[in-house]
């Protein structure tokens, strides 16, 4: 009871009055602090939520630009290879109907063939820089075939048995020269996963032996043709 009153004296009126002030204070204080704390709490929070969703944008956008390089490069692919599909035929109808038109007695400008010889060349040489090893070499065996095929119409007025010649000639253009560029256009198609088959690849390499093997005959065909007296008018 003594203690009691003790502490009863010591709480005098000021005394209480005092601490009535320092505890509203320190409730201020804390309901300031926690006000604050709030606040600056969900500033970064939203800012890690800006962040994220500004990295996620990013990402988005990065997404979509590989995205459209990815349909470039792919139409850009299909581009080329339509072109040299289309200049591949051309040359061999080009060198074909020379040919025919030969045959028929038939004048022909040779500025066609030679136009489809270009444009070809300038194909061919675009094709190098961005062609698959498989795909290269089907164009590297077709573009030394096309160019056996130019050298038989050009040589084809001086040949020494000119019925052969012109035999020749067109089982040359309609038969493994045709297979070439069907092959290239095949191949193209399988490059671009237009055309899908498992066995496609043994008779890629089939074909390209065959063209070949007729290739380097008809060339020694040729090169013998060459060492003989040119035909008389």
């Amino acid at each position: 009871m003594a203690g009691d009153r003790r502490v009863a004296c010591r709480l005098t009126p000021g005394r209480v009055g005092d601490l009535v002030d320092v505890t509203t204070l320190a409730v201020t204080l804390i309901s300031v602090g926690g006000t604050l704390g709030g606040t600056l709490g969900g500033a970064v929070l939203s800012q890690r939520a800006s962040r994220a969703e500004a990295a996620e944008q990013n990402r988005r956008t990065e997404r979509e630009r590989e995205q459209e390089r990815d349909e470039q490069g792919l139409q850009e692919k299909r581009d080329l290879y339509a072109r040299l599909n289309t200049t591949a035929r051309a040359y061999r109808v080009a060198a074909r109907d020379a040919v025919l038109a030969a045959e028929r007695g038939e004048s022909l400008d040779p500025a066609f063939l030679d136009a489809a010889k270009e444009a070809w060349a300038d194909q061919y040489s675009q094709a190098q820089m961005t062609l698959a090893k498989d795909v290269l070499d089907v164009a590297s065996a077709l573009n030394r075939s096309l160019g056996v095929g130019y050298a038989v119409v050009k040589q084809l007025p001086n040949s020494p048995n000119l019925g052969g010649a012109y035999q020749r000639a067109k089982t040359w253009f309609g038969g493994p020269l045709s297979d070439g560029v069907y092959l290239l256009r095949v191949t193209l198609r399988h490059d671009l996963g237009v055309e899908v088959d498992p066995h496609f690849a043994q008779a890629r390499m089939q074909i390209l032996a065959a063209l070949r093997d007729a290739r380097n005959d008809l060339d020694r065909i040729l090169t013998a043709d060459r060492s003989q007296p040119a035909r008389l008018n």
